[in-house]
């Protein structure tokens, strides 16, 4: 059978199944948001989801992986795979690089030889095939059967502690492959060891290199039943001891389990020691089914905090994966004792406060961290004091940090407007002025092209590969910093900020209408120029697109952008053309990250997450609800390719919250957010301190896109834009939608 033939048989078989659960699930009670959670959305396509156990924001993430390397691997799984090799603890949801699969288990039913050699999955002793017909997820479980060693296993999690069920079909060699040499996408061990320290508990460290520099995690873990014999391997060399050390080390653990042949694990891990591990290890015993409706009931707690009215349940289906994957990343890295590795590998204590990881700024910045100020804000805060101890040992504010490690992957520092965020949202439980002080000597050295920025006002393409996109950014991250200078009365940094904040100015090309790499003499354009020419290798002037997709980045001053195009009504026309296009991308390697193209709109990418709603600047938002419509139904869907491009930590998902409610937090530090097109029937958002927001739209449909009026607490309501606060004080949105655009609303000035 053509092999693309098999991939959609695929699909479509994982997407009967997940209609035939979600119609039996619809019987239960309209409370339960998480029975509309599908994880398999995303594990196909290049959304990089892992479909494991995990519990909101946690520290562990229990997932299958195929062992395959891989772009669309990085998450350690993908639906068109039908081998696995193991269950490990640490994931990344929906990242372009891989990384982590630390800490992998595999059960196996006779004894496999560990010192073979392996350089491809293929010579993997202890891999099996599986079947998607016999495999489900669901938030906070996951289970398979492995037809190789006919062994059902199941995954669960808390916060701190992983937890697996393995069901052996026959009694055979009842037992456990743990492999520490296994890698995945640019990880490398360097150094591992694994204790067997009494019948019940085992415990060890993996030291490994790879997006992660310098990835350390040390953990405990406790059976059931008692070891009965093993056999350890360090480096390819059988070790008759209790213990081994090596690069790659790995151990088979043998068991003689009662009638029901079920082994139960649970592990806890720690970037500090196997002490703290030991502490962070759930310390009842080990109760697989108490731990899974546990985590049940966690991510039902954490999923009620929107609820969304249709009669469409393909649209809960998508809004409540949605919701769900916007909650696994960052995630938690302290320790219970508050302990966590820095990046220079001292060991700090967060007092009074969690500190996370996995930090997609880039990405997040936009609407996955908005998302957060809404629906949990205590943890915005405790992101913010965990990107100040990060300051407290880098003099700089993070980049992309993942476990602990700055990766410095992608453009600008958006952890800044992170804190200008929270701090014009009222969210303000952390150091003001510390704050603000690493938000400035951020700014102001001379890394990542900075030094150049500084002198010239702009980077020049001949010094900084991407040089537009780093521009752009960095004067958005300006505009942020002197929003705040201004708040706090530093009215000279107010006012220097601000001007720097104007960079884009120097960027824009009037002759052709996009932001052009410029060279240092000021005048010459970087040449030849191709709009549609992207690359993933060099020498280009913008990141992970092209001028279409990056000529639209001055979120903090629209209005003079359109004025730079002439207008309004030229801004518009440039707009549309955008949209409508021809999809050609020039360039090598260009498509991996330009997808769910739209004409030259990218939805599979961030960039270009804000654009439609520029059409609320210009004064016509029938526009804007025209497009938002169009990128919800065509960019997501609830099969295994549901998402049109990496879901990077939650961004892609919190797009589709937020434009699904008919809101979007265009300029995230402006504590306001953009009027789109919402596709519920209401849509009820619960605050914390016990108010509610409700939007609701009228006579809404597929055609009735358009709003008509809107009413906002019973008074008639005229904009395109709807503050926090607004929000924040709870109350009732009501539109009217039409099929047919209504031209005279939304034009108020706001």
């Amino acid at each position: 059978m053509n092999k693309n033939i098999l991939y959609l048989v695929s699909f479509s078989f994982i997407f009967l199944c997940s209609c035939n659960r979600h119609l039996k699930e619809n019987l239960l009670t309209e409370e339960e948001a998480s029975v509309f959670v599908d994880p398999f959305i995303g594990t196909g396509g290049h959304g990089h989801t892992y479909p494991g156990a995990t519990v909101p924001f946690g520290m562990i993430q229990l997932s299958p992986d195929n062992g395959k390397q891989g772009w669309d691997w990085s998450s350690g799984y993908h639906i068109s795979d039908t081998v696995i090799v193991g269950f490990s603890h640490l994931h990344l949801s929906g990242t372009g690089i891989g990384d982590l699969a630390d800490l992998l288990f595999m059960p196996a039913n006779r004894k496999i030889d560990l010192t073979i050699p392996v350089e491809t999955r293929d010579d993997i002793p202890y891999k099996s095939v599986f079947s998607h017909s016999k495999e489900e997820a669901s938030p906070g479980y996951y289970r398979v059967f492995l037809e190789d060693p006919e062994v059902e296993v199941e995954l669960t999690a808390s916060v701190r502690t992983g937890y697996q069920k393995y069901k052996y079909s026959h009694a055979g060699d009842q037992s456990i492959i743990v492999d520490l040499g296994f890698a995945i996408n640019w990880d490398s061990p360097l150094e591992t060891k694994i204790t067997i320290e009494d019948d019940y508990t085992m415990s060890g460290y993996r030291h490994s290199t790879g997006w992660a520099k310098n990835q350390k995690v040390f953990f405990v873990a406790k059976f059931s039943s008692p070891i009965v014999s093993k056999s350890l391997v360090s480096d390819g060399q059988e070790v008759n001891e209790n213990s081994a050390e090596g690069a790659k080390t790995a151990t088979q653990l043998f068991f003689n389990l009662d009638k029901a042949n079920e082994l139960q694990v649970k592990l806890a891990l720690s970037s500090v020691s196997i002490e703290n591990a030991r502490q962070n290890l759930n310390n009842e015993k080990i109760d697989f089914d108490l731990a899974k409706n546990e985590a049940a009931a966690l991510w039902e707690d954490a999923l009620k905090g929107i609820k969304v009215e249709t009669e469409e349940d393909s649209l809960k289906t998508i809004f409540y994966t949605a919701l769900y994957h916007t909650k696994m990343a960052p995630v938690i890295f302290s320790d219970k004792n508050g302990e966590f590795r820095a990046s220079n590998d001292s060991i700090l204590k967060a007092e009074n406060f969690t500190t996370y990881t996995t930090l997609s700024l880039w990405d997040t910045f936009r609407a996955q961290q908005p998302l957060l100020t809404l629906t949990n804000p205590e943890k915005v805060s405790d992101i913010i004091k965990s990107m100040l101890a990060y300051y407290k040992v880098e003099g700089a504010l993070p980049v992309w940090t993942l476990y602990g490690n700055e990766t410095n992957t992608m453009t600008g520092y958006h952890s800044i407007p992170v804190i200008a965020e929270a701090y014009f949202k009222g969210i303000r439980d952390f150091d003001v002025e510390q704050a603000y002080t690493a938000m400035k000597k951020t700014m102001m050295q001379d890394q990542r092209g900075l030094k150049f920025y500084k002198e010239r006002g702009y980077i020049p393409f001949h010094e900084l590969d991407e040089s537009v996109t780093y521009t752009l950014e960095y004067a958005y991250n300006d505009w942020c910093i002197a929003q705040m200078a201004k708040a706090l009365d530093k009215l000279d940094d107010y006012r220097y900020f601000s001007n720097r904040a104007k960079a884009y100015e120097k960027m824009f090309d009037p002759e052709t209408g996009f932001m052009r790499g410029k060279a240092e003499d000021g005048e010459t354009w970087s040449t030849p120029f191709d709009p549609k020419f992207s690359s993933h290798m060099e020498n280009t002037d913008y990141t992970e697109g092209n001028a279409w997709q990056h000529s639209w980045f001055v979120l903090h001053e629209p209005q003079e952008l359109i004025e730079l195009h002439g207008g309004a009504e030229n801004f518009s026309s440039k707009l549309e053309q955008l949209f409508t296009e021809d999809s050609e991308i020039k360039g090598e390697n260009a498509s991996a990250d330009i997808s769910g193209l739209i004409g030259q709109y990218a939805h599979g990418n961030e960039p270009s997450h804000h654009i439609a709603y520029l059409f609320n600047k210009a004064g016509k938002p029938w526009l804007t609800q025209f497009w938002v419509r169009e990128i919800l139904s065509t960019q997501y869907s609830t099969q295994p390719d549901g998402l049109s491009g990496n879901e990077d930590a939650g961004q892609m998902s919190a797009w589709y919250v937020f434009s699904s409610m008919g809101l979007y937090p265009f300029n995230p530090a402006a504590a306001e957010y953009e009027i789109g097109s919402p596709v519920f029937e209401q849509s009820v958002i619960q605050l914390k301190d016990g108010n509610t927001f409700t939007i609701k739209a009228e006579n809404v449909s597929n055609e009735n896109r358009y709003i008509q009026s809107a009413t906002l607490n019973g008074k008639h309501f005229d904009r395109t834009t709807i503050s926090h606060s607004e929000i924040t004080n709870g109350g009732e949105l009501i539109f009217k939608m039409g099929k047919e655009p209504n031209k005279n609303w939304g034009l108020k000035t706001n």
